[in-house]
């Protein structure tokens, strides 16, 4: 394929991706077939000689099309949502087109630039602490995901709590004696970036939760007074603004001081969440967050750009480098030396990088920050009345607070039926959900936040879940 070939071809893949996610949501939300069938259709061995791009996309229809999950449906429930807006979508095009491999400034001067900038836009359009801006010592990074976003800052803690130490003389002798705190409602990737740290399991706390699943201060606090007392040094604290089996939001205001007073550092992971600081209205969700020394969320989640796109903040970013930066020789070069310019190598965890900063500047100048909040302000509203759908007929019951998005909620009947009813929802095709245990209890999970639903898929999603429950209680 020659670039005469990609003008024709790309015409003809713009078209189709158009044509698809104008009809997406009349197919089957949740891929039905069964394990291995897309292996089974795929040729044992690569091909020899060249093909051509109508057999490639012949078979992307017979054999990818029918194992695809439609995340881009409306009538997408499930999980969170994970949106790719047509600004997004060609951002990502001309990224690729680019080429660039951002990992020093020195590499494509414009890749860093546009993205400290942006993420600067960010700070005042989700009214952040000025301090997590680049125009002092903090600044904000594009990562892949939340999870990167979290090992990234925990070895920045545990740099800090070390004075180095740890990466100069490993754990065995520097660190072992560090603990971490987080909420037993908090994402898994807090305790894998524990395990890959080289901290361990052990070694993190997971700290109980109110009634409405977030994180109880009192309770963190005696586990930080029984830690310290035992020897320990206690070194990171994760909250979490939403979490993702409930959208549980921990008091920062509580914990906020709790870090400062054992010298903690203080993480907020709002991966989902975050996004709702673009309304004034929901940033008292955000009260306290001047208190902490990062922070995370994923515009590829609810603010309509297209996976991977995460982004973090941190107060300091010299510790976040000095715990990832090292320097060979083939690195060095005259604006890296001089300390004048950012290389964002050296906030993650690889060395390279991708231009991810055009799909996010492309998504923020074609919605506008008021589109923006117009779209998360809908969702918001749809999520409210499906919630008060469900508290107004006595078959159902809300297993937690609805404060955003998500809406958590289950047949007043034991586990194996409402079980059943996922079950038979999903196999129906028109919508897709998923589940999560509050209380031990078997609790369905409406997420509403695919960039193109409407009050109509989510009363067709209510009038199927009633359907689907009046033969099972």
């Amino acid at each position: 394929m020659d670039w005469n070939d990609f003008r024709e071809n790309g015409h003809f893949l713009v078209d189709w991706i158009a044509d698809y996610r104008a009809s997406v949501e009349k197919r089957p939300v949740q891929s039905q077939v069964p394990p291995n069938s897309t292996r089974a259709q795929l040729p044992a061995h690569p091909p020899v000689q060249p093909e051509g791009f109508a057999e490639m996309m012949a078979d992307v229809e017979r054999v990818i099309m029918p194992g695809i999950t439609h995340w881009q449906s409306p009538n997408f429930f499930a999980y969170f949502p994970s949106n790719s807006s047509p600004a997004a979508v060609l951002g990502e095009l001309l990224s690729a087109g680019l080429g660039v491999q951002g990992m020093l400034w020195a590499t494509s001067p414009a890749c860093t630039e546009l993205e400290t900038h942006v993420l600067d836009w960010l700070v005042e359009m989700l009214g952040l602490p000025e301090g997590f801006s680049s125009r002092g010592p903090g600044g904000g990074v594009i990562q892949d995901t939340a999870s990167s976003a979290a090992l990234c800052v925990l070895l920045a803690a545990r740099e800090r709590a070390t004075q180095g130490a740890a990466n100069q003389a490993g754990l065995a002798r520097a660190g072992s004696d560090l603990v971490a705190y987080t909420s037993t409602q908090a994402h898994s990737s807090i305790e894998k970036a524990m395990t890959i740290a080289g901290l361990g399991r052990e070694s993190l706390r997971l700290i109980e939760v109110d009634e409405n699943f977030a994180m109880r201060p009192e309770a963190l606090a005696r586990q930080l007074a029984a830690d310290q007392q035992a020897g320990r040094r206690l070194f990171f604290i994760s909250a979490t603004l939403g979490t993702t089996s409930s959208n549980a939001m921990d008091p920062l205001t509580a914990l906020g001081p709790l870090a400062h007073q054992y010298g903690c550092w203080l993480h907020v992971d709002a991966a989902m969440s975050g996004t709702a600081a673009l309304c004034p209205e929901f940033r008292h969700w955000f009260a306290g967050l001047e208190m902490a020394d990062s922070f995370n969320f994923n515009p590829h989640k609810w603010m309509f750009t297209s996976f991977d796109c995460s982004c973090l903040f941190v107060r300091d970013r010299a510790a976040l480098v000095a715990a990832l930066s090292i320097v060979p020789e083939y690195l060095r070069n005259a604006a890296s030396a001089s300390g004048a310019v950012i290389d964002y190598r050296d906030w993650q965890i690889p060395l390279g990088r991708r231009f991810r900063a055009l799909k996010l500047w492309f998504v923020i100048r074609a919605f506008g920050v008021a589109g923006l909040r117009r779209r998360v302000r809908a969702h918001v509203e749809l999520a409210q009345r499906f919630a008060a759908w469900v508290r107004a007929d006595a078959r159902f019951e809300l297993a937690a607070p609805a404060p955003l998005n998500l809406v958590c909620f289950r047949l007043r009947a034991e586990d194996a039926v409402n079980e059943r009813l996922l079950t038979a929802l999903n196999a129906s095709g028109a919508l897709y959900l998923t589940h999560t245990k509050l209380n031990g209890r078997y609790t369905l999970r409406m997420s509403i936040g695919a960039m193109d639903t409407e009050e109509r898929h989510v009363a067709a999603a209510w009038g199927r879940i009633q359907s689907e429950a009046a033969g099972l209680v």
